[in-house]
């Protein structure tokens, strides 16, 4: 019962979010929101109901600090892609990134991370949790020498990190 009152809750929070113009909210946007919201809850409460372990305030906490280097990432890539595209300069390919991350959930916020960031977009996941990542621009230092979390930062900069930090 919990798990269904805490998802509705945030599906409305979400929803009165996603519809904010400037104004107040009409009535008619409340309900729909409210019906909404109960449906979105309930789908969303059978499917968290057996794994549902709230988020401690700290990594609330991180999470919103987490958000702003993600737009701040986000938005470096979308010049980048947009000089790529202008100019030509391409060298498309897939690498390989080994993040070290224990479970699932790092992995899905890594991997979601670098699929929602321009230029890149992880195609595949192995069993050792390693990722291929389909990259807009294959640099040579990549290839060089060094340790794996150099190699990451190439591809996709401190995500790992903050994946960890969220997830694990």
């Amino acid at each position: 019962m919990m798990a269904l009152v805490a998802s509705t809750v945030v599906c409305f929070v979400l929803w009165l979010l996603l519809t904010f113009n400037g104004k107040a909210w009409g009535t008619d946007e409340i309900i729909a929101g409210i019906i909404f919201s109960i449906i979105g809850g309930a789908i969303t409460a059978k499917l968290v109901e057996k794994d549902y372990k709230p988020m401690s305030a700290l990594r609330w906490l991180m999470l919103i600090a987490y958000l702003p280097r993600f737009f701040y990432e986000m938005a470096k890539a979308n010049f980048d892609v947009a000089y790529r595209v202008i100019t030509g300069k391409i060298n498309p390919g897939i690498v390989k990134l080994k993040p070290d991350l224990k479970n699932n959930l790092s992995v899905t916020i890594l991997a979601n991370s670098i699929t929602l960031t321009p230029g890149t977009l992880t195609v595949d996941v192995d069993e050792e949790k390693n990722l291929y990542i389909h990259w807009i621009n294959v640099k040579d230092k990549f290839f060089e020498e060094g340790d794996e979390k150099c190699r990451c930062r190439y591809v996709c900069s401190t995500f790992p990190d903050w994946a960890r930090r969220l997830g694990e």
